[in-house]
């Protein structure tokens, strides 16, 4: 490693340190890579860690047994590049932050006689078009109350009809189709709608009274959604006396590190008032940086689709490579983008707000019991397991094979994140191969988790661990399965344990073991949704069969083109020529009719 960094050359560029296992340790970026990469390095009287480096560096070097190095043209690439890589591999001692959602904008496009408020997470193409927002939450449900109040033209289909609907008779509509209102009257009821989205106080004000009107009705349901739109709405914003009077637009961003975990609070301040905020928790990993914490947060929420970003962001904190981030995102948007850390004044009291709610958010309590932190010591994990991904795979003697990833993540079930697939291996180990592969490809535009658990027994884990050690990801792994009775494994059977399988060795624990609880709810979970698109999959095919056999095409003839092409839709595809040669041309004819008959 000494030889390497003697010979780095002075160009910009990304480096990574790895441990004498080939684990990828550290993820860094340089203007210049030989000056950066020496100051870690103090070289006589002998080759050791320059102590004046952090704490965590220090503790990294100690580690570290080799180093490889990228080279880019530009600081902003390799900025952009180390951004990719941390979130791809996962090193075990920079900070990775998983708040990476867009959120959504309210936009209008005025260049419409009669236009409509949308809502939209990408940049919407026109000239004259305004966006509001972004709104983490509530978005939604501030749109739906815009439509609930103002008689706004409800659906884009409406002006097709030409002809006034039901919306129109319940007096939620002014009928533009039919010519009932001017586009200047309409325009001046838009004026009244941008300004409810700001100033919100009218808005809810008048929701309140349509609630208080269902529940005089006795419409209970109605007047119960009602009120939660209204809490919605009166979420967005933090409580805060604080108000520009100069109308400024500011993105402001908190972060503050915990004793287990980390989060991110971010404010956003349209026309000198804060229209929203949202947070998010981030788990702890090793040291803590800031300058990292900063960098990753202000380049992931600012992806390239971001439909309106202020020109100035603000922070809490004074951080490293402030200047460089605030160049490539005046790149990426094509407009000068500043980033501040004021220390007096209107904007210092919105950072000290948004450091108060930091504050805050780590005191209360956390709501898993410790659980994950007990799994990690138990099992030695590199890092608390706040977010975990599950696989299993399902097949009934070779049919409708389909795998399933279920993910866990601060102590709930996050639905919108799992994932099916449809498999095309023969055997179980060919399978969750497939599945696993195709995850690690997702890394770099979604993260490897904290931890992986397979179903399945020895094999498997060291399957996975061989595959990420492939990729050069880090990440822990387990596998759980039933005990071997005679040399099978028993799932049905209650006498037969479950085993868990790791890097340190065999775990058998009791059944009242609520670290075991965990995993097999874990297990359960995966195996359930896995199990269900197997069900649904294999009913499609069943008909596919049915359909098939009723013209003319026997179960073996069927059986030898599925083993051949793999899926129904694979045969479909197939040439006449390409069927004929599996089976025979009466088969193909067959079925290239009943090809062109199903389209």
């Amino acid at each position: 490693m000494q030889q390497t960094i003697k010979n780095l050359p002075n160009n910009a560029g990304v480096y990574q340190y790895f441990d004498t296992k080939g684990k990828l340790l550290y993820v860094g970026k340089a203007k210049n890579l030989k000056n950066r990469v020496k100051s870690y390095w103090r070289f006589t009287p002998t080759f050791q860690p320059n102590p004046t480096q952090s704490p965590r560096i220090v503790k990294m070097l100690h580690e570290a047994k080799s180093l490889e190095y990228i080279v880019v043209e530009t600081e902003e690439d390799a900025l952009i590049l180390e951004n990719t890589l941390i979130k791809q591999l996962n090193p075990k001692y920079n900070i990775l932050l998983r708040d990476d959602k867009t959120y959504p904008y309210i936009y209008i496009d005025e260049s419409q006689p009669f236009p409509r408020f949308e809502i939209t997470r990408r940049v919407v193409k026109g000239k004259n078009i305004t966006y509001y927002g972004p709104f983490p939450t509530g978005g939604r449900a501030l749109l739906d109350a815009l439509y609930e109040v103002y008689p706004l033209v409800q659906k884009k289909s409406c002006l097709n009809e030409k002809k006034a609907c039901l919306f129109y008779q319940i007096k939620k509509c002014l009928a533009p189709c039919e010519g009932k209102v001017t586009p200047q009257a309409y325009a001046t009821l838009i004026q009244e709608a941008k300004h409810a989205i700001v100033k919100r106080t009218p808005l809810t004000e008048k929701l309140e009274e349509k609630m208080l009107s269902l529940a005089i009705q006795e419409r209970f349901e109605e007047a119960a959604s009602m009120r939660d739109s209204i809490e919605a709405i009166k979420s967005l914003t933090l409580s805060s006396n604080i108000d520009l009077a100069n109308s400024l637009n500011l993105d402001i961003f908190a972060i503050q590190n915990g004793d287990s975990r980390g989060v991110i609070v971010k404010m956003f301040m349209r026309g000198g008032k804060i229209i929203s905020s949202s947070y998010s928790y981030f788990r702890q990993t090793h040291i803590y940086d800031e300058n990292e914490a900063y960098k990753q947060a202000l380049l992931e929420f600012y992806s390239i689709d971001t439909p309106h970003i202020a020109k100035q962001i603000v922070v809490a904190h004074p951080f490293e490579d402030a200047t460089q981030v605030a160049t490539t995102l005046s790149t990426r948007f094509e407009k000068k983008i500043e980033i501040l850390n004021p220390q007096r004044g209107a904007k210092a009291k919105l950072t000290a707000l948004a450091l108060q709610n930091c504050q805050e958010l780590l005191r209360k309590p956390h709501e898993a019991n410790h659980i994950e932190e007990r799994i990690a010591d138990l099992f030695s994990l590199g890092s608390i397991p706040y977010r975990v991904e599950t696989f299993d795979n399902s097949h009934m003697m070779g049919v409708a094979t389909v795998g399933g990833m279920v993910v866990w993540h601060e102590n709930r079930w996050e639905k919108s994140s799992y994932r099916r697939y449809e498999l095309h291996a023969r055997d179980e180990y060919g399978q969750m191969r497939e599945m696993l592969s195709r995850r690690i490809e997702k890394f770099t535009t979604s993260p490897a988790p904290d931890l992986w658990i397979l179903d399945g027994g020895e094999a498997n884990l060291n399957l996975a661990i061989s595959l990420l050690k492939e990729a050069r990801v880090n990440l822990d792994v387990i596998a759980i399965a039933k005990e071997k009775l005679d040399a099978k494994a028993h799932r049905a059977k209650g006498a037969a344990k479950d085993i868990v399988y790791t890097t340190q060795g065999v775990f058998e624990l009791k059944p009242n073991d609520k670290r075991l609880h965990w995993v097999q709810r874990q297990r359960d979970e995966a195996h359930r949704y896995a199990i269900t698109y197997h069900q649904n999959k294999k009913r499609k095919e069943d008909t596919q069969t049915s359909l098939l056999n009723k013209k003319g095409i026997g179960p073996a003839t069927l059986k030898k083109l599925l083993n051949y092409f793999g899926t129904f839709d694979a045969i479909y595809q197939a040439s006449f020529e390409e069927i004929a040669k599996v089976s025979n041309k009466k088969i193909a004819s067959i079925l290239k009719e009943n090809s062109s008959q199903s389209e």
